[in-house]
């Protein structure tokens, strides 16, 4: 039930309490509006299509540039849509502190940090932010397990993360940023780990959610995968779904990170024939 119209509340005495309490009905109708317009927009109509024109079972567009900082081992600028990330890798190199160094395993370290202008809040964020924490630790479990730190004891691999515009999906472009950074820093992986979120909205499973579908109310599923290996290594779920619709997510979540892991693979493969030829090591 919506709250009162704001002139039915409004009384001709001076307590301050009830000027309050007036301001105070008009804000939560306000909020109470703007709730009904979001939970009754139609996100995907009656053709298949959502807000943004495309299917429900499209990506949007992918845009890479690898090699952007000289000064790193591996970097890349990956743009998901609207949604753009700059990724940095140092090393494998030598372990800055003795006390952290594994005699069997490399020592894989991950740094997240979104910008104040990468969205519309202007609220300043630091790094003891606990949600920063949150999920620096989920990129640095996902990310790990596709490299093959067997084959770099005693050694450090630091990768920092930064959004520059969030547009929805920010923590799988993350993960394909570092990923694409890290081939690029020549660093043994598994395989080419591919991320994107999967979403459910108007009964319907909705691949890589933008910001405007990020903010409806329904469940996000977060899929981490190794396409070669077919090996799920992350799943990370908000909301809650039947089992049937959670699995019928987690599989489109797959084909949705198949594909971006093709792209990346074109982009590998274009970048290094490049290299190749700037540095004379094969002839056109």
């Amino acid at each position: 039930i919506p709250p009162p119209e704001n002139h039915d509340w409004i009384v001709e005495v001076s307590n301050g309490a009830s000027r309050s309490w007036t301001v105070r009905w008009s804000v939560d109708r306000h909020l109470w509006t703007r709730r009904r317009r979001v939970s009754t927009m139609e996100f995907v109509n009656a053709e298949g299509l959502r807000l943004d024109g495309r299917r429900s079972k499209e990506l949007r567009r992918l845009r890479c540039e690898l090699g952007t900082l000289a000064h790193a081992d591996g970097s890349c600028v990956l743009e998901m849509g609207n949604t753009k990330v700059l990724s940095a890798v140092f090393g494998p190199r030598e372990v800055e502190l003795k006390s952290q160094v594994e005699h069997d395993r490399a020592v894989v370290k991950v740094e997240y940090n979104m910008s104040n202008f990468s969205t519309g809040d202007r609220r300043k964020r630091s790094k003891t932010d606990r949600m920063a924490k949150e999920t620096s630790l989920i990129l640095q479990q996902t990310i790990e397990s596709a490299i093959m730190v067997e084959l770099l004891p005693r050694t450090q691999i630091d990768i920092y993360v930064q959004v520059l515009q969030a547009d929805g999906g920010a923590k799988p472009a993350c993960i394909n940023a570092a990923a694409m950074a890290l081939m690029d820093a020549g660093v043994p992986l598994r395989d080419i780990l591919a991320a994107c979120e999967v979403g459910y909205l108007d009964n319907t499973p909705i691949l890589d959610k933008n910001l405007q579908e990020l903010q409806a109310s329904g469940p996000d599923v977060l899929v981490a995968y190794l396409p070669a290996m077919d090996d799920v290594v992350t799943v990370l779920m908000e909301g809650k779904v039947p089992l049937e619709t959670f699995n019928e997510l987690t599989e489109l979540g797959c084909q949705g990170c198949g594909a971006i892991a093709r792209f990346m693979r074109e982009q590998i493969i274009e970048h290094t024939r490049k290299m190749a030829l700037i540095r004379g090591v094969v002839k056109t």
